[in-house]
């Protein structure tokens, strides 16, 4: 009875609470706290190395979050006739766990810095730390369900976590009840998820809203004349 409570609590109810810190979190740190809506970057302290760690870990974070996002959130019946539940299983694996192994490795390096920095870690905020830090087991722990996702190429349970997402998103009601026999490493994985975008509106993850994709249609600004 319990663990059945705790199921519904954490994949029925904790996916609103977080959705609903992160969207009304971010707002009222835009409007209240925009001196702190910023990357703060620590390249001008120590920046050996931080180029080809922070290309790495976003290009792999790039790669992971869009993949989810369209992965998770695409009914079955739109892919269905031009790609089995299966085959896209076996790309997710593919493209996922490259971009997996790249969070994870620079994403390690980064964390490393910040720690073992004396510059850096000075500079550096306790949640600056935490939040890399989660990054960084959240994709070792997606790097882990690659392995349990070989032992079942059928795509079935990527289905089962999909409709799970879908009947979050779209209110469908019973998502909880798609987790029932999910394997503890996807569970894990999805909870720890759900716990960074709780704590999204309280860290550096912020600057993700201010992408800056004025800068590829906007005109050229001319700074000075050649003589």
């Amino acid at each position: 009875m319990f663990i059945e409570y705790l199921q519904h609590l954490i994949y029925g109810y904790y996916p609103y609470l977080a959705g609903t810190v992160f969207l009304v979190g971010s707002l009222l740190r835009f409007d209240y706290g925009q001196y702190t809506w910023k990357t703060g970057s620590s390249q001008m302290l120590s920046s050996k190395n931080m180029r080809l760690a922070s290309n790495v870990f976003h290009i792999g974070i790039i790669v992971i979050f869009f993949g989810h996002l369209f992965g998770m959130l695409t009914p079955h019946w739109v892919y269905a006739p031009f790609i089995s539940a299966g085959a896209k299983q076996i790309v997710a694996i593919v493209i996922g766990g490259i971009a997996g192994v790249m969070v994870l490795i620079g994403g390690g390096m980064l964390l490393y810095r910040r720690l073992y920095n004396p510059r850096v870690k000075a500079s550096s905020s306790t949640m600056d730390t935490l939040i890399l830090a989660i990054l960084v087991l959240q994709a070792a722990l997606g790097v882990i369900t690659v392995f349990f996702s070989l032992g079942h190429l059928d795509g079935a349970m990527m289905l089962t976590l999909a409709s799970w997402a879908q009947a979050i998103v779209f209110f469908s009601g019973g998502a909880a009840d798609y987790m029932a026999d999910v394997a503890w490493i996807y569970k894990l994985h999805v909870f720890l998820g759900l716990t960074i975008i709780l704590l999204f509106p309280f860290s550096r993850l912020v600057h993700v809203w201010s992408v800056p994709f004025g800068y590829v249609t906007r005109r050229y600004q001319l700074v000075r004349k050649r003589g």
